[in-house]
């Protein structure tokens, strides 16, 4: 009889241990089964009435980031309004935009969207021309920019589309990912893989650097389309 290749010895491995894997967890769906069967009425409504207040602390939560400005991706009209804004919310994306950048409108579509999904987070756009003491103490030199903030403090940055494929077609989850990886909203993908389009080659869609002034201070353009 002849002997198993490598790969047939790969194939075995493999098999056993999704077997090993499928075993695991219907021995732990046995167990929860087996202990909401020993519950009596009184323990299972115990249950239902926790999850039940779970559930209204939850829907209590979402109304009030709703009342903060959280559920929609807004404009705030001066850097004033800012200071407010991330005083009244643990977790906040401003995006630092100007109206002639082509890619601050790619980022606002995407933007739009994440606002709805991520309600736990609240999302910003500010003019920089608007902005000049802000974008000077947070060190703004590149537009797009969108500073990401925790407990009132600026945790990092992204700029221009360097962390999100070098392209201008990147995804809305390659941009939900890089958020994820800054902590800035609750990601449930997998931080180590992110979602690059593979149909791109690397590099496609690199920017050329023009400058700008706004209001007598120099400023690089992310876009060629400026």
């Amino acid at each position: 009889m002849a002997a198993d290749t490598p790969v047939d010895l790969i194939s075995k491995v493999l098999e056993q241990q999704v077997l090993q894997s499928a075993q695991i967890i219907e021995e732990q769906l046995d167990a929860e089964l087996n202990k909401l069967e020993q519950m009596d009425e009184d323990e299972l409504e115990r249950l239902k009435e926790k999850r039940l207040e779970s559930l209204k602390r939850a829907q209590q939560q979402k109304q009030e980031w709703r009342a903060k400005g959280h559920g929609e991706y807004r404009e705030i009209p001066s850097e004033k309004d800012f200071f407010q804004e991330v005083k009244d919310s643990k977790n906040v994306v401003c995006h630092f935009y100007r109206d002639s950048t082509i890619r601050c409108k790619i980022l606002d579509k995407h933007l739009a969207v994440l606002a709805k999904k991520h309600i736990e987070t609240k999302f910003l756009k500010l003019n920089a021309e608007k902005a000049p003491f802000l974008c000077e103490r947070l060190r703004i030199k590149v537009l797009p920019t969108l500073a990401l903030l925790k407990d009132g403090k600026t945790k990092d940055y992204i700029v221009g589309f360097s962390d999100l494929g070098n392209t201008d077609e990147f995804t809305t989850e390659t941009l939900e990912w890089r958020l994820g990886c800054a902590d800035i909203i609750s990601y449930s993908g997998n931080l180590m893989e992110p979602p690059f389009q593979t149909s791109k080659k690397p590099g496609t869609g690199i920017f050329k650097i023009e400058k700008k002034t706004i209001r007598g201070k120099a400023y690089d353009s992310d876009s060629e389309d400026d």
